[in-house]
């Protein structure tokens, strides 16, 4: 019986043992998670919805206490404000955030280069670039400094300066990035302190970050990355539509094919469908052009070449309307995203060639058709009849009947007409028609 108690103890303080491993194995695991290393896959053009995002994602490592922020950097440059907004949200971050321009390939230029200078921890991939930050259109003819341009060159050299002085770079490449559009290989990034490590891919940067001591706004801490789970955070669906409407090509032709929409509803009441799509196209580009700097008055000049159009459909002026309609819509296009400050963010002329030659075939051919076919006199209905040629089915004396167009009318006439006789009719009123004899030799 005793032996029986025995071998029962033993077995409880063994369950109980393996239940506490179970527990501390739990613990220690549900520990890790909760500080994962956050990854955010940032390509494309720096926008309001990258900005969005990488905030968003600042703010989720803080309520997780993430070990880390990692950001995959790929971008071409874009938007200033966008910029800053995501340098503000890395260099308020209490959590350590690791920008890494990767995958191969990739490239931090314009204001990627501010973004990667913000980071605690800056990397590169091998066969990548960072550099030309130049705040104004890169490429082109070479023109003389404008007051303007020079306050905004000025204005980007002491924002990188003091990026780069707050992270221990270097701010002389720096200076030089935004005056000089001076870029970079990864190699050179890192000799020139530019960049703190170069790293093939996801686990060589946290292998060669692990152990890093890096002073965020809580104070100095040590990277321990090593053994803690990945999690990457996507884009919201609202993100992933905004993302790719902020571009101006796109804006510019949803605009356009939400104008051909609703005006071509107007000129053909009805139709239906072109205003649902008009007005769908019309709301995306608008929601793109508010993500955009965009220039009103050249969006102005491109409303006041549609008036110009239609004015010449309505009021015939020998096409002289006409003409201002497509100087008006070539300006405004042209002026409709001045303060874009890459190359890739202005309308390229071989687009606005093609949609002003469409948009004037479009108004002077189509619309045009619409517009003249409400104008034209009606050729169906009762009114129809005036003028149409039929037979007396009885004597009209001075009331009767009449066949036309294979029906038979209750007719009047002011003349005495004879069964048989050809009529031709005058007047309509009601389902009575008034009618006129024929004389044979006419």
């Amino acid at each position: 019986m005793r032996q029986d108690t025995v071998r029962a103890s033993t077995g409880s303080a063994r369950t109980m043992g393996a239940l506490f491993l179970l527990l501390a194995a739990c613990a220690s695991l549900s520990a890790e998670e909760q500080h994962p290393v956050l990854i955010l896959k940032v390509a494309g053009i720096i926008d309001p919805a990258l900005a969005r995002y990488v905030t968003r994602g600042l703010e989720e490592a803080r309520q997780v206490q993430a070990s880390a922020v990692v950001i995959e950097l790929d971008t071409p440059g874009g938007l200033d404000g966008s910029m800053r907004k995501i340098v503000q949200g890395i260099l308020n971050s209490p959590v350590p955030v690791i920008v890494t321009v990767s995958p191969s390939g990739a490239r931090a230029a314009s204001a990627g280069v501010f973004i990667t200078l913000s980071a605690h921890v800056a990397a590169m991939a091998p066969g990548t670039n960072i550099g030309a930050a130049h705040p104004v259109q890169l490429g082109g003819a070479e023109k003389p400094s404008s007051p303007m341009e020079e306050k905004l060159t000025n204005d980007a050299v002491a924002y990188i300066h003091s990026i780069a002085d707050v992270r221990d770079r270097n701010s002389e490449w720096a200076e030089e990035s935004v005056r000089q559009s001076r870029s970079s290989t990864a190699e050179e990034a890192k000799e020139n302190k530019v960049i703190d490590l170069i790293a093939k891919d996801l686990d060589d940067l946290i292998e060669k970050a692990e152990g890093r001591l890096v002073k965020t706004v809580s104070g100095v801490t040590t990277l321990a990355l090593k053994g803690k789970p990945h999690q990457t955070l996507p884009m919201s669906l609202m993100e992933k539509v905004l993302h790719p409407l902020a571009h101006p090509n796109l804006a510019y032709i949803l605009l356009l094919l939400g104008i051909y929409g609703l005006i071509y509803e107007l000129a053909t009441p009805g139709a239906v469908f072109p205003g649902v799509l008009g007005a769908l196209f019309l709301v995306l580009a608008l929601v793109a052009l508010e993500t955009l700097e965009v220039n009103w008055a050249g969006l102005l000049l491109i409303i006041l070449s549609l008036i110009f159009f239609i004015a010449d459909i309505k009021l015939p002026g020998y096409g002289a309307l006409s003409i201002g309609g497509i100087a008006a819509f070539l300006i405004g296009s042209a002026f409709l995203f001045p303060g874009a400050r890459l190359p890739h963010l202005k309308l390229p002329w071989g687009i606005i060639g093609a949609a002003t030659g469409v948009t004037a075939a479009f108004f002077l051919g189509i619309v045009g058709a619409g517009i003249r076919a409400l104008g034209r006199k009606v050729i169906s209905g009762a009114e129809a009849l005036i003028g149409a040629v039929g037979v007396a089915k009885t004597d009209l004396k001075p009331g009767g009947f009449v066949h036309v167009q294979g029906e038979e009318w209750q007719a009047r006439s002011d003349h005495p007409i004879k069964k048989g006789m050809r009529v031709r009719i005058v007047k309509v009123e009601g389902l009575t028609i008034h009618v006129e004899p024929i004389k044979e030799d006419s």
